[in-house]
């Protein structure tokens, strides 16, 4: 006989194609934060070089500064884009490769920065801006790298070599683009920080509504889907925490089970739809008629398994004939004309060191007596 592998309740194919759309809808949207973190520096490379054209006009720089600058740097940006949209990036523990790019920003105004020193200081400030956005995804020992990276840098440009580093303020237009330099590079790395609150901001909502589905996740595992009872795995869990809670406080513990009377019939009369309305009513009307620390769930079909903590025998058994008379005086003709619905139930309370399932089985002993008695009654063992 052929048989069908099954993950999670799930078809085996099924379940690879859950999976491989999560795994593209991650790379996806990481794909998309990417292109977002590029289209900033892209805009940040425009910001740069325009303010290159200003002492380009004032013959501070050559004129082919400009242009090399806008190369370069969008030689690194429409490189990084095209690896990223084929999924280089994603083939790294680092989606996002914070080293690599930043290596290659802070070579490319350091070397801009020995080439061109006249505006050596505009570069210097860009390196506040590739490190903001370094430090949008960076750890902290990436963190440490670029630092220590760019202290290396800075110590051969400073130190070791007499490259006249300057900050042009010789006519009004190099002072104005030097105070726009200023001006834009904070202005910068406040967008920067507040893209990283927007990002947090986004992360934390992420966050609450992840926590709120897997509460909603772990309510579903424990509930019936069709009655909103506790399901049969859930209930048999509370029944084993019941027992022992019961031990270790010496109390008594009662339980019953419930069976819907000649159930098939409604269900073969009136429809499959109009059972399951039965059900749920049922259902209902016991959750709104039993006590708060009482535990009701479907243990299967149309039967439902009641706990009743500190519960000795007599009171179970008057309690349970109450549901009883409630669930029959119920208009159920409200379903379909002539219908009634009774219960039937077996109540029993456990005896000293005695086991769920032989509990079970005397209950279920108690029920098929209030059937063989002709139904709509409780019986108790």
């Amino acid at each position: 006989m052929g048989s069908t592998a099954v993950i999670s309740g799930m078809p085996a194919g099924n379940a690879d194609g859950a999976e491989r759309a999560r795994t593209f809808a991650v790379r996806a949207r990481r794909m998309k934060q990417r292109r977002q973190m590029f289209d900033l520096i892209a805009a940040s490379y425009l910001t740069d070089a325009a303010l290159l054209l200003i002492y380009s006009s004032t013959g501070t720089i050559p004129d082919i500064v400009v242009p090399a600058y806008i190369a370069c740097g969008f030689g690194i940006i429409v490189g990084s884009i095209a690896l990223s949209e084929l999924g280089f990036h994603d083939r790294f523990k680092d989606h996002y490769l914070v080293l690599p790019t930043a290596a290659l920003n802070v070579a490319l105004v350091m070397g801009f920065c020995f080439w061109v020193p006249q505006v050596a200081f505009l570069f210097l400030c860009s390196l506040f801006i590739i490190f903001s956005f370094a430090s949008l995804r960076a750890s902290t020992s990436q963190s440490l790298i670029c630092w220590a990276a760019m202290t290396g840098a800075l110590v051969v440009l400073f130190v070791f070599t007499d490259t006249p580093i300057a900050m042009p303020n010789g006519t009004l237009l190099e002072r104005t683009a030097t105070m726009l330099v200023l001006v834009l590079t904070i202005g910068r790395c406040m967008f920067v920080g507040m893209y990283s609150s927007a990002m947090r901001q986004s992360l934390y909502k992420r966050g609450v509504q992840l926590r709120e589905a897997y509460r909603r996740i772990e309510e579903l595992a424990e509930l019936d889907e069709l009655t909103g009872t506790f399901n049969r795995r859930c209930i048999m869990r509370m029944l084993d925490e019941e027992i022992a809670r019961a031990e270790r406080s010496a109390t008594p513990l009662s339980l019953a089970l419930i069976d819907l009377d000649w159930f098939k019939r409604i269900n073969d009369s009136f429809g499959h739809p109009t059972g399951d309305e039965v059900l749920r009513t049922f259902a209902i009307t016991i959750f709104a008629n039993i006590r708060s620390f009482d535990r009701f769930g479907r243990y299967g079909g149309e039967e439902f398994l009641l706990l009743l903590p500190n519960t000795p025998r007599e009171e179970a058994h008057a309690l349970l004939d109450r549901l009883r008379k409630i669930v029959g005086e119920l208009d159920w003709s409200a379903f379909s004309s002539g219908m009634r619905v009774t219960l039937s139930a077996g109540v029993t309370t456990m005896s000293p060191d005695e086991t769920a399932e032989a509990v079970l089985a005397r209950a279920d002993s108690a029920l098929y007596a209030a059937k063989e008695e002709g139904r709509d009654r409780i019986a108790t063992t």
